[in-house]
């Protein structure tokens, strides 16, 4: 089995314009020359924000929140008919979802609504059981609400693509508001209101908001609405739509990034010690998990993790909604230690499963597999989605898990599992493309959930990888690329650098934690342990703690490595790439990213330092530039497109995309009907052609030619051994043609036709892919 091995490439780009450095300097509050400098510089490299949005993105008091109203008519529909629910005394019932963004809207909405709505008389909630039933409506928990007498449902962080479910549910009388940020449908459901950021444009500053900052928008409409609102703030919930947000797979900009930024602040309140937590269950959470409430890590690592572990491990996850809004400290301490039991039990078990998954990869051949889809009978469908990122990540290839359900009567078999993707590869797309395989799915672009029949695994595993090496345009795989920040010593960490990236929180997607470079270090002190959980168990997952060196420190910096043993540390010098973090309980230190031996020259040129040298001519020249490589041929592999980069590399010269946009493109059978056509004109005429001559007029490579001249020997065709020596083609025809189906055939087609997929992708790939191409030589 071959493993992929990250790329690393150093973001080396042009130092960042002194207006840059200046609008930081004057955002923050008085700062250290080199600290502004180097948060100008980042904020440069990654294009976060414009320079006129630079203050707000850097303090939440300098941005303009976008009102609710944004989301249009389905916003004012959705107000209307909760307001009159209220005045007639109808019962609501909210339908959540069991992840950690699920959880947080259920809660938000029970107390938000419930300023209006009496908890448990005219307001309900109901999330689906994790192992028993899968993400989205059913026509089970439907039933329940109705004869609880529900008339209105208000989904959160679901519901947008469970059409037949909505319909059954109007069937019983209550009508529907749809909170949602996952993918739309094609055609809308029959709701009262769809209220769903993807119906925004790209750049919107609502267009990544998650499930539970989409409830939160919906009371501040509903909440402004009211001649007379409930006594409470909005802004009691901001601490649950922080967590909500950091936890779940979304971008943080716009008003993400700022719901995010003050959520945070009121989360650090919880473990004040001026008097009891306004949420004794978060407060409890982060007692546990040794956080303090004012670090993004302090959700992403310590308090998601446990709200997701709960579904995950028991499948019930509603006793979470409990643990977040209630006031009873003793009855959440107990919860809390439930979702810690669980959390712990989780680690244990995608441990486990990991293994097991690395196992059967190791029969696999990744050089011939872009996508990994595994089953098991044995594996537990609760975690698979932890496991599949995991595998994911470490080996550049979309993956799929699935747990084979038991017998079950008569019943057809089904596998059911989470799927995790890379960045460039839409999971969404590629199971809509094999739904008719599918009995159900949904999700994200790089996290979605599936079930189907198990007799159907081995044809989806055999279409995804075709859907894949299609979308990769002939790449085998996609490698990981591991993009680092900056390069420092270990002098340099600790609590100034410390202090200068966290000015950039909070992290995620789209915003990562800085990866900081450390050139020929080495490991002192290593040592690793298995974890306990609460009661003193040992949990079957690996930490390793160990002090990190280099010539320019006395004393070595303390750095973990989860998941490793400490044999997997290198001996003598090396390179690492790591992340600084600081909590109460352990102080500064950095966790290990990624580690190699010392190599000279092994880093790449980032992104930014080669973007000016690509130019993007496929619909017509915009400038006249003397010293330029024209790519004027679709190339069918990386390898062929960064021939042409190491050229332009060669003579200095910028790099010009000059090839068709493949808009024009004749069928596989066309070609062969054109190639019989020039076969019969050389036998006729008794004249040669070049291989290059057939390549080019054709649009064939070597082997695409090879395989189309044994096909038409197959038809009739003889080749004249000796003009192979002189650079040219002679065909004699020696039977009569026979141009029916033929495995020498069959081959070509299908060699063109995988050729025309890479030409495909490769005229209409952004410039940004390819630009990426560049870096990974």
């Amino acid at each position: 089995m071959a493993t992929s091995s990250p790329n690393w490439y150093l973001a080396e780009t042009d130092p960042c314009p002194q207006e840059w450095v200046q609008a930081v300097q004057q955002t923050l509050p008085p700062t250290p020359p080199q600290q502004v400098r180097r948060i100008a510089q980042l904020l440069w490299q990654r294009q976060l924000c414009s320079l006129a949005d630079l203050p707000g993105f850097l303090h939440p008091s300098h941005y303009v929140p976008t009102p609710a109203g944004a989301f249009g008519e389905d916003m004012h529909r959705a107000v209307k008919r909760l307001i009159l629910a209220h005045s007639q005394g109808e019962k609501v019932a909210i339908w959540g979802d069991f992840d950690a963004d699920g959880v947080t809207s259920t809660a938000v909405l029970w107390e938000g609504l419930g300023g209006l709505f009496p908890q448990h008389k005219t307001l309900t909630y109901y999330i689906p059981n994790r192992l028993q039933e899968s993400h989205g409506l059913s026509r089970l928990g439907l039933d329940r609400l109705h004869h609880w007498g529900a008339t209105v449902l208000v989904t959160c962080d679901t519901g947008s693509t469970d059409g037949p479910e909505i319909d059954y549910a109007n069937q019983l009388g209550m009508d529907t508001i749809v909170t949602d940020h996952h993918t739309l449908p094609d055609q809308r459901p029959a709701v009262v209101a769809l209220i769903n950021p993807r119906s925004l444009p790209p750049e919107h500053p609502l267009a990544t908001l998650s499930g539970v900052a989409v409830a939160y928008k919906l009371l501040e409409s509903l909440y402004a609405a009211l001649e007379t609102p409930p006594s409470h703030s909005l802004e009691c919930l901001l601490d649950l739509v922080a967590i909500g947000l950091i936890a779940d797979l979304v971008e943080l900009k716009g008003d993400c990034r700022y719901l995010a930024q003050m959520g945070l602040r009121r989360l650090q309140t919880h473990l004040s010690h001026r008097g009891p937590s306004a949420r004794p269950g978060v407060a409890e959470l982060l007692t546990l998990c040794k956080r303090t409430g004012d670090r993004p890590t302090d959700i992403s690592f310590g308090i998601g993790p446990r709200i997701n572990a709960v579904s995950r491990i028991h499948g019930d996850a509603s006793f979470c909604v409990e643990l977040l809004t209630s006031q009873d400290a003793n009855r959440c301490k107990v919860l809390a230690h439930e979702a810690e039991l669980a959390n712990a039990r989780r680690k244990a078990l995608q441990q486990d499963v990991y293994q097991q998954v690395m196992d059967q990869i190791s029969h696999t051949d990744l050089a011939t597999t872009q996508c990994l889809v595994l089953a098991s009978e044995q594996w537990p469908v609760g975690i698979l989605g932890l496991v599949a990122g995991q595998v994911s990540q470490q080996l550049g290839r979309p993956t799929v898990l699935l747990r084979i359900d038991p017998p079950s009567g008569d019943h057809p078999r089904l596998a059911r599992g989470s799927a995790r993707s890379v960045q460039g590869l839409d999971l969404y797309q590629l199971f809509k493309g094999q739904g008719d395989l599918l009995s159900g799915f949904g999700g994200h672009p790089l996290a979605a959930g599936l079930t189907l029949p198990v007799d159907n695994v081995p044809m989806l595993r055999s279409a995804l990888n075709r859907a894949v090496r299609e979308a990769l345009g002939g790449q085998h795989s996609l490698v990981p690329t591991l993009a680092i920040d900056l390069a420092m010593t270990v002098t340099e960490l600790g609590q100034d650098l410390f202090r200068t990236l966290k000015l950039l929180e909070p992290y995620g997607m789209g915003n990562p934690v800085p990866k900081l470079l450390i050139r020929n270090a080495w490991f002192e002190r290593g040592f690793h342990r298995n974890l306990r959980d609460r009661t003193g168990q040992t949990v079957k997952f690996i930490k390793t703690e160990f002090q990190l060196w280099d010539d320019t420190t006395q004393t070595g910096f303390p750095g973990e490595w989860w998941g490793h043993y400490k044999e997997e540390l290198p001996q003598g010098r090396c390179d690492v790439v790591v992340e600084l973090d600081h909590n109460a309980y352990q102080g500064y230190h950095v966790k290990l990213v990624d580690v190699r031996p010392v190599v000279a020259g092994h880093l790449k040129l980032g992104p930014d330092k080669i973007s000016s040298q690509l130019l993007d001519w496929r619909r017509g020249v915009a400038e006249d530039i003397p010293e330029v490589v024209r790519v004027d041929r679709i190339p069918t592999h990386w390898e062929d497109w960064q021939t042409w980069q190491q050229l332009a590399c060669q003579t200095d010269a910028a790099l010009a995309i000059t090839f068709p946009d493949g808009s024009e493109e004749l069928s596989p059978i066309e070609i062969w009907q054109q190639l019989v056509g020039i076969a019969k004109f050389l036998t006729r005429t008794r004249t040669t052609a070049t291989r290059t001559q057939l390549q080019e007029k054709l649009s064939l490579t070597p082997k695409s030619l090879d395989a189309g001249l044994k096909a038409l020997a197959a038809a009739g065709f003889h080749l004249e051994p000796e003009s192979e020596g002189k650079g040219t083609l002679s065909l004699q025809q020696i039977s009569s043609l026979s141009l029916e189906n033929s495995d020498a055939l069959q081959q070509f087609l299908e060699i063109f036709q995988e050729e025309q997929f890479r030409r495909r992708y490769f005229a209409q790939v952004p410039l940004s892919t390819l630009r990426l191409g560049m870096v990974n030589i």
